[in-house]
């Protein structure tokens, strides 16, 4: 296992790339898991979905979301790297299961609807931007659908230097 490894989740828009951006510019190893470990696969298997499944299912959105997965191998060979004091993992995944004992611990990044109807307002042509996939965004975070429980929750309302103040503060 690496030093220490933290998990910061939450749902669309509650602002995981910003504090992964924020740690980074910090001088902390941050991971983009949605940018740099995932693709559309078996949340179970970890296998990829061949592109004839993907292209059957079009661009349905609740069918993408129950396939983001991380590449599990990578995720466990970053946690093993001893070169940095902590590494921090910023996304979400529907095979997180399959590796969550990796993480010292998992914060959940909270924030309230009107905040998450503003981001998504704010990001035209990124994930939400489409009615199905905002009503599956909004659907998920009424449900809180996909988020690890016993986690650390943080509100994600405040300004990103104090989110990440308080990330920071609760790992020691």
């Amino acid at each position: 296992m690496g030093v220490r490894n933290y998990l910061i989740e939450g749902g669309s828009g509650s602002g995981k790339t910003a504090v992964a951006t924020e740690l980074g510019r910090r001088g902390h190893h941050a991971v983009h898991g949605d940018r740099t470990l995932a693709y559309q696969g078996d949340p179970v298997t970890s296998a990829r979905l061949d592109l004839r499944v993907l292209a059957q299912h079009g661009g349905d959105p609740d069918f993408i979301s129950r396939h983001h997965i991380w590449d599990e191998g990578r995720v466990r060979a970053l946690a093993a790297d001893q070169t940095h004091a902590a590494t921090f993992f910023c996304g979400g995944a529907r095979n997180t299961k399959n590796f969550i004992t990796l993480f010292d611990a998992v914060f959940v990044l909270e924030i309230d609807l009107a905040t998450l109807n503003r981001r998504l307002d704010g990001r035209p042509g990124e994930w939400g931007s489409e009615p199905a996939e905002r009503a599956l965004i909004l659907h998920q975070h009424q449900t809180r659908e996909n988020l690890p429980e016993n986690a650390i929750p943080i509100d994600a309302t405040k300004p990103i230097t104090e989110v990440v103040d308080e990330i920071l503060r609760r790992c020691g």
